[in-house]
């Protein structure tokens, strides 16, 4: 099938059927799959991230099983690392379809980010430290403030970024903001918007937090813990990890846990719709579509060489 955009887009919130309709279109339209989950990218977390294993036995995938847990993996080094692996995709012949719902990271990749400042250590942790002194809000403030832009890009709880944000600052006098480009996409592209309902969408939701749980999310947990990455589990892009945690330890129960995750989750969705539904990408209802419909609607659309920019 003859593509007329350089790189396909299927982005949505969190449990909407992604993985399945990208697969599905993947096979009819000869694509490779670009991961764009910030998530999927750490090797041994399986479960929590809902990597499409079946997929990814009929389908190439990229930036998936990448690094460890711990190891530094932010928007810059997706945009590197996102860029080879599309460029490779074409040059093969094949049609690449970025797939996810980590929409900093689909930022990056369109609009690029510059180089910022190398990581400072003792100003990080002098921030960390505030944070655990003054509480969160305290840094979020202060971004609001030094930086209105990204703040509205940042959930207030979202500490790791919240601090890389405000040392940037300090060490450029730059706004984090400033460092991304958001001007022209560096390709051109279509995109699609996978929605369903609120309703059906935190239905979904409850019962993949479930199904995680049947399928051994508090095993995973408790090994990862074992291999010394707690830390990283804790962070607070970890949902779905950081909540198991403390009831690995004895300290909540297994109901409690699963509750959060739930509500964290449905949290992190309202974001990704919000961000997405700004985008002005073509919307595909899967409450009114079947998989296969949605599959056939967006190849068709992909065939007649539909643009979103």
């Amino acid at each position: 099938m003859k593509v007329e955009s350089e790189i396909i887009l299927i982005g949505g919130p969190t449990g909407t059927g992604k993985s399945e309709v990208a697969c599905c279109v993947a096979e009819r339209i000869g694509g490779e799959i670009v991961s764009a989950d910030a998530m999927s990218v750490y090797r041994g977390m399986d479960v929590g991230t809902a990597k499409p294993r079946s997929c990814m036995k009929r389908i190439r995938h990229h930036l998936v099983d990448i690094v460890d847990p711990g190891e530094v993996f932010d928007a810059k080094r997706f945009e590197e690392l996102a860029l080879k692996a599309i460029e490779s995709i074409r040059e093969r012949g094949r049609v690449p379809l970025v797939v996810g719902g980590s929409y900093l990271y689909i930022q990056a990749l369109l609009y690029g980010i510059e180089e910022t400042p190398p990581p400072n250590w003792k100003l990080r942790s002098r921030l960390y430290l505030t944070a655990q002194r003054r509480g969160r809000d305290h840094l979020y403030r202060i971004l609001k403030r030094v930086d209105p832009d990204y703040a509205e890009k940042v959930h207030p709880n979202d500490l790791r970024r919240i601090v890389r944000a405000l040392e940037v600052f300090v060490e450029s006098g730059k706004p984090f903001s400033r460092f991304h480009r958001w001007s022209k996409p560096r390709f051109s592209f279509t995109g699609f918007y996978l929605r369903r309902s609120w309703e059906k969408l935190t239905l979904r939701i409850e019962e993949r937090v479930h199904r995680m749980i049947a399928e051994g999310l508090l095993e995973e947990v408790r090994e990862l813990m074992q291999r010394g990455f707690e830390g990283f589990l804790t962070s607070p892009q970890a949902i779905g990890y950081k909540e198991l945690v403390p009831c690995v330890k004895g300290e909540i129960s297994l109901k409690e846990a699963v509750d959060e995750i739930v509500r964290r989750t449905k949290e992190y969705a309202r974001r990704q719709i919000r961000w997405f539904r700004r985008q002005g990408w073509i919307e595909v209802d899967l409450d009114r579509m079947s998989l296969r419909e949605a599959c056939d609607f967006i190849c068709s659309r992909v065939q007649r060489g539909t643009s979103t920019r």
